[in-house]
C-alpha cells in the first residue's frame, strides 16, 4: 500500500513557514528584553546610578553639568570614610540631592577656625588639623564654628569652601541619607574616568 502525502498549495506553505520564523523571531527579542531587564533594573536601581552635578560647590574638582555614576553598593557593606564624595538627600528637603566631600565621621568633633579644619576623635583627643590635597593651594575654610557629631552622623563640606551650602550651614548629615559615593566620572569626554576614594590624610 502506498502512502501519499497531502500536498498544499506552496503559498500556505511559504506563509507557515514564515510565521514560524516570525514567531522564532519575536520569542528571541523577548528573552533579550527579559534578560536586559534582569540585569539592568537590579543594577541601576541598586547598585549604581547616574547623577548630574549641579552649581559650583565642589570645583575645582567637580564642575557643574559633569555626569557622574555613583556607587549605592559600598555603604551597604562599609561605612563612609574620610575623603569621600557622596550623593546624599539634603536635609531641608529630601528630594534634593546634593553632592559633597565627607570630612567629619560619627563621634568626632569637627572645629573650623581661623580657615583650618581641625578633628578630635579618640585617636587624636586634642585634635589634629586636616591636611586637605583636594583643595586648591591657600583656600581656607571660612564660617568658623565647633560641632560634635553622634554616632549617626557625617560633617559635609564642599570643596569650593567660600561658595558650598553644607554641614557648615544645615548641620550634620544622617547616615541615612547619603545614597552613595562617587565612582566614575562619565561626561564630558576628557575628564571620563575612575574617581578614587581613599585621601590620604597622613593622620587617620
Amino acid at each position: 500500500m502506498r502512502l501519499f502525502k497531502k500536498k498544499y498549495p506552496k503559498y500556505l506553505a511559504d506563509e507557515l513557514t514564515m510565521g514560524q520564523e516570525f514567531l522564532i523571531f519575536a520569542w528571541e527579542i523577548l528573552k533579550i528584553v527579559v534578560i536586559s531587564l534582569v540585569i539592568i533594573v537590579p543594577v541601576r536601581y541598586f547598585l549604581i546610578k547616574p547623577f548630574y552635578v549641579k552649581g559650583a560647590s565642589m570645583e575645582p574638582n567637580f564642575h557643574d553639568y559633569q555626569y557622574l555614576i555613583i556607587d549605592e553598593l559600598t555603604y551597604r557593606f562599609n561605612a563612609p570614610q574620610r575623603g569621600d564624595v557622596v550623593v546624599f538627600r539634603y536635609p531641608v528637603d529630601p528630594n534634593q540631592y546634593f553632592i559633597k566631600r565627607v570630612i567629619g565621621l560619627p563621634g568626632e568633633e569637627v572645629k573650623i577656625k581661623n580657615g583650618l579644619v581641625t578633628i578630635i576623635n579618640a585617636q587624636h583627643p586634642a585634635g589634629v588639623v586636616l591636611n586637605e590635597p583636594y583643595l586648591p593651594f591657600g583656600l581656607q575654610t571660612n564660617h568658623d564654628l565647633d560641632v560634635s557629631l553622634d554616632a549617626q552622623h557625617y560633617f559635609l563640606m564642599g570643596d569650593n569652601r567660600p561658595n558650598s551650602l553644607d554641614s557648615r550651614i544645615f548641620g550634620p548629615v544622617d547616615g541615612n541619607h547619603i545614597i552613595g559615593r562617587v565612582l566614575l566620572r562619565g561626561w564630558p569626554i576628557d575628564k571620563i574616568g575612575y574617581l578614587a576614594s581613599h585621601v590620604d590624610y597622613n593622620f587617620d
